[in-house]
């Protein structure tokens, strides 16, 4: 069988092999301290906390810390303040000059940006930690359970929970050094996988319960499941080519250009970060909500809407907030006058348009049109799972019809499989598809 062929060689290849066995003992250490509780925390006696995660907003949020927010484990909070500092820090290179400049120096430059991004993700801690006490204390005594106090606890607790996130963060890092794949992704991911057995399961039962129609209604499910992953797979690998024409050049006897080639660009060129980089500012609610007292209570009220998964409101500012981000997160990584550069410096121009400044400007017209198409697409992909419950699918299951958790999948399937395929070609061995390559959110595209 050809898959059987595919791990031999796979195998084979020393380099690859210790990358996956690095990258899976890595996720299992992460999964470990997914379940080690905060020192003092009974873990029979958060039956409120699970309750809590159950729906909306939070359920997500237990889902990307892989079951680990509602366990109150010592990494509960996860890789989320990391990608809060990332917005931040994306929206300081869009505004502020410094690191604009940053951004152009290379690697030395990606190093400080990503230096600055791991000290902001430390501020969000301090204020995060805080707040996920404060609502588990409150969980906790909804039960009738007790919370441990003092100061000692509260501070140590706080110091825990910023050294777990920012060990979270130092594994995904090692992951994408010495393993396979995207870390801070493949951490994500992970956490997304390890629900989809239960939410299979809820919703198989669920529907062998129904009194008639139920094993129907579920391989129909399947089949609409099937359709979006399709259809995801295409957002993240759609392409656009436009013909670049390179002149021919004489170089002592010899005869360089005069070819034909293909500029490629991306239907989606943000890939996934549009939508992560949505649902982060949308868990800014909760954190409002958790530290409401008595005095808060209509602030509260007009963030609740925004914590409620299938509310118009709620996914209306979704779709919002990941067009925006799409078309400013292509802003910043894709810039039209370097690509038309580029291709100066190299002979090419595009049939029918002027280097320069023409080719530039026909570039963005083109980027600009992909984007509107691709930042919708994602957003039609996004809320996927609201109209997943309106037909009747259980919570946990309706999730993986769309929004972060597909994408998320898709891509970092994706993404991982072209690194695996990457080391199969370079080693002369056959890739993993009998035709074509596979395109991954690391793919040379602009």
């Amino acid at each position: 069988m050809r898959i059987v062929e595919i791990v031999k060689n796979i195998w084979k290849i020393e380099d690859l092999k210790s990358r996956i066995v690095v990258t899976f003992f890595l996720i299992l250490v992460y999964r470990f301290l997914s379940v080690v509780t905060l020192p003092g925390i009974d873990p029979t006696s958060l039956s409120g906390l699970k309750m809590q995660t159950q729906g909306g907003l939070m359920s997500l949020l237990d889902m990307f810390s892989g079951g680990a927010f509602s366990n109150a484990s010592i990494v509960a909070l996860g890789i989320m303040p990391y990608i809060s500092a990332s917005i931040v820090i994306q929206l300081f290179v869009v505004a502020i000059p410094y690191f604009q400049k940053l951004q152009y120096e290379g690697e030395s430059g990606r190093r400080k940006i990503n230096q600055y991004t791991q000290y902001l993700t430390l501020l969000v801690l301090v204020v995060q930690a805080p707040t996920y006490l404060i609502n588990l204390h409150r969980q906790m005594k909804s039960v009738g359970s007790d919370f441990p106090g003092g100061i000692w606890f509260t501070f140590s607790s706080i110091i825990i929970l910023a050294a777990g996130s920012m060990f979270v963060l130092w594994l995904g890092e090692r992951i994408t050094d010495k393993g396979i794949g995207n870390g801070i992704s493949f951490i994500i991911m992970i956490g997304i996988v390890a629900r989809l057995p239960q939410a299979l399961v809820q919703e198989i039962v669920s529907r062998i319960n129904e009194t008639s129609g139920g094993l129907v209604m579920f391989l129909l499910e399947i089949i609409i499941l099937l359709i979006v992953i399709a259809g995801s797979i295409l957002l993240v690998q759609g392409t656009r080519r436009i013909p670049v024409q390179y002149a021919r050049q004489m170089v002592g006897n010899r005869q360089y250009g005069g070819v034909r080639q293909y500029l490629p660009l991306k239907v989606n060129a943000a890939n996934v970060m549009p939508i992560i980089f949505a649902q982060a500012i949308m868990f800014i609610p909760i954190s409002l909500i958790g530290f409401g007292s008595n005095k808060m209570n209509v602030i509260s009220k007009l963030f609740i809407p925004l914590t409620n998964s299938s509310s118009f409101l709620y996914n209306f500012t979704n779709v919002v907030l990941i067009v925006i981000f799409t078309w400013l997160y292509t802003a910043i990584t894709i810039n039209p006058k370097q690509i038309s550069e580029d291709l100066k410096r190299n002979n090419g121009f595009i049939p029918g348009i002027k280097p320069g400044k023409k080719t530039a400007e026909y570039i963005d017209d083109v980027m600009s049109k992909l984007t509107v198409g691709g930042s919708l697409f994602l957003s039609l992909v996004a809320i996927m799972p609201a109209f997943a419950k309106m037909f009747g699918i259980q919570g946990g299951f309706s999730s993986f019809f769309g929004g972060t958790s597909l994408l998320i999948l898709v891509g970092v399937v994706l993404d991982t499989l072209q690194q695996v395929e990457s080391h199969l070609l370079n080693r002369h061995y056959d890739g993993l598809l009998k035709s074509g390559r596979i395109k991954g959110l690391s793919s040379q595209y602009y």
